[in-house]
């Protein structure tokens, strides 16, 4: 064989191997360890996706991986295309230290047509501000990734017509919205990866408890934890570095008011979960908070026969009578195969106060209920913390289990969990709980599980002398 052709084949090799060992996306989320969240962020279909984790927890590198899938057409889960899209940071000096440097730490050197720089040179473009990169797709044709600041101005946003829009970090309301027009005409998409430091803002209200049920949101927590990169000794490390009002959002991701959250054994991932058939065994009660004004809320409610709750439906309105609300109870009954007493009567447990007659009335709103087919119990124990305690009990056993699930279409349920704060002098502040506070007449009516003790030789022996000695002093 010709030497000289296997010397040719060997150094190509190395070269193949060389090219395919410098580009770091062909390790991103394999050989072993995997990032379970980030492969979450990419697989997911929303149009309006967004990341709220810890320092650390690996949020801005799926933001950034995203934007260099989308550019070069490379993307695993997703149609590929030619794209325009933009990157935007708060400043322009954090855009250079941390978006920027992370796409350009993904993005293949080979697939890289052009980079126009705002300031620094292209020989070392990860030194200097870049205004865009020209990319060239393995979809045919020619992407291009736009880097954008907050601090330039709502006005800087305007125009352009994008395939998708990433935010590293909160950006301002304004510029969020002026985004989402951009994406708009292309059916495009926007995705966010942010630390939730500046509390409860409108990405806590629009974002986090998705306040407006919008079936293109999603989101996802990332604590340390969830980073298989990290190492247990550095998680230590930097736990002890933190302050402790700081460890919820720098750590977990999560949002924070000053009193904390009342609920904050909620999981999300652990929770809430997707609807199925539920046995007619199952079936247990329906509880209610009744409004006017004021959303009626009222879930059903099922138990396993370990004892499990189960909420599988809401109904959640304002503005209506009683008997608009009782008819679209029994539409959701009537759907679920919901059971009836032999009278054909639904059962529900209601707030005491729907039993007080007010003079514009003749009849009160058990009584109304009554009439159209419903009994409403309103003999339901009100203790607001002893309530609130075992709401927690279900959350969270003492072995760390949960004993309660929600299906994922109770959308204002879970709503109100999650923006359920403690106020001042250890009470909850008293805003949108109108379905937190049936929950907690439902639960409060269960037994509580005691644990079984399984007795000895000794002890069993110990009981029959008792009772031995019992009987005989008896007689």
């Amino acid at each position: 064989m010709d030497t000289n052709l296997i010397k040719k084949i060997l150094k190509l090799e190395k070269l193949i191997e060389k090219r395919y060992n410098s580009n770091k996306l062909n390790f991103y989320n394999k050989n072993g360890k995997v990032h379970k969240k980030q492969i979450k962020f990419h697989k997911c279909k929303k149009r309006n996706r967004w990341v709220f984790g810890g320092n650390r927890s690996g949020k801005t590198e799926c933001g950034a991986v995203e934007v260099v899938y989308l550019a070069c057409g490379v993307h695993p889960y997703k149609k590929n295309k030619v794209t325009e899209g933009w990157v935007v940071s708060l400043s322009r000096q954090v855009q250079r230290d941390v978006a920027q440097r992370k796409v350009l730490e993904y993005l293949p050197a080979s697939c890289i047509e052009k980079i126009v720089m705002v300031s620094g040179g292209q020989d070392s473009a990860e030194n200097g501000v870049i205004d865009f990169i020209l990319v060239r797709s393995q979809a045919g044709g020619i992407s291009r990734i736009g880097f954008k600041s907050c601090d330039q101005g709502r006005e800087k946003f305007q125009g352009a017509s994008l395939d998708y829009v990433w935010f590293d970090e909160e950006p301002p309301f304004d510029i969020y919205l002026e985004c989402k027009m951009r994406v708009l005409d292309k059916c495009g998409e926007i995705f966010g990866t942010m630390t939730p430091l500046k509390g409860l803002t409108w990405v806590y209200n629009t974002i986090y408890l998705n306040d407006k049920n919008d079936d293109e949101i999603w989101c996802e927590t990332m604590e340390w934890a969830d980073n298989p990169f990290l190492s247990k000794k550095e998680l230590e490390n930097m736990t002890k570095t933190l302050p402790a009002d700081e460890i919820e959002s720098r750590r977990y991701g999560k949002f924070m008011q000053n009193g904390g959250m009342v609920y904050s054994e909620f999981d999300e991932n652990l929770h809430v979960i997707e609807p199925f058939n539920v046995p007619k065994e199952w079936q247990d009660m329906i509880s209610i908070d009744p409004g006017l004004h004021n959303p009626l809320s009222a879930h059903f409610y099922a138990v396993d026969f370990d004892g499990n709750v189960y909420i599988v439906a809401e109904h959640y309105e304002a503005g209506r009578t009683v008997e608009e609300h009782a008819n679209k109870i029994k539409v959701i009954a009537n759907r679920l195969g919901w059971k009836t007493d032999s009278r054909g009567f639904l059962h529900a447990l209601i707030d005491s106060a729907a039993s007080q007659r007010t003079l514009a009335s003749e009849k009160n709103v058990v009584e109304l209920f009554y009439d159209n087919k419903i009994l409403a119990n309103p003999k339901v124990n009100k203790d607001l913390f002893a309530g609130i305690s075992v709401v927690k009990s279900y959350l969270k056993t003492a072995d760390g289990r949960s004993r309660l699930f929600i299906f994922k279409n109770c959308t204002n349920l879970i709503r109100e969990i999650k923006s359920y704060w403690w106020g001042k002098g250890d009470e909850p502040i008293k805003k949108d709980d109108h379905s937190l506070d049936e929950m907690r007449y439902y639960l409060m009516t269960k037994p509580i599980n005691k644990q079984v003790l399984v007795k000895n030789e000794i002890q069993k022996d110990k009981e029959k002398m008792a009772r031995s000695l019992k009987y005989k002093k008896i007689i």
